[in-house]
């Protein structure tokens, strides 16, 4: 019974499993996401409605894992931020429009480097529960064993 609890736990080679928490790989789309959006805050590039790039924000769900008995997170679909474009007066730039101002997009830098430490750290925590966790049920284990 020890071991498959080990097993069940921490997968056949002693680490644990990826679907405990959001995995390494959604982690890493998700901090990639938002360093892409934090580039973004200055281009003016429109795509072919005459719009600059509108924000996009990665999302988690909740899903069912069989084989774990378990809810666990996982990536969810990406969605569009509707938050309205910043505007600024440019009368001489390319993109400007008949009233002189040009569309930058929606992007903040101080909220990108925000959620991207927050994602970090969030990350952290979920690696440290699953060390605890760990050392909980070897602990568990010495004490069945003795």
């Amino acid at each position: 019974m020890a071991s498959t609890i080990t097993s069940k736990l921490f997968g056949s080679t002693g680490t644990p499993p990826k679907s405990i928490c959001p995995s390494r790989a959604d982690k890493q789309l998700s901090i990639r996401s938002l360093s892409s959006r934090a580039g973004s805050t200055t281009q003016i590039s429109q795509d072919a409605n005459g719009e600059p790039y509108r924000r996009r924000v990665s999302t988690f769900q909740s899903e069912l894992d069989r084989s774990l008995g378990a809810r666990v997170v996982g990536l969810g679909p990406v969605a569009t931020d509707s938050s309205d474009f910043q505007s600024r007066y440019e009368p001489g730039h390319p993109a400007a429009d008949a009233s002189g101002m040009v569309k930058y997009p929606n992007v903040n830098t101080v909220v990108e480097m925000t959620d991207m430490r927050e994602a970090q750290r969030s990350y952290d925590a979920n690696v440290n529960v699953i060390g605890a966790t760990r050392t909980m049920v070897e602990r568990t284990l010495d004490i069945l064993r003795s």
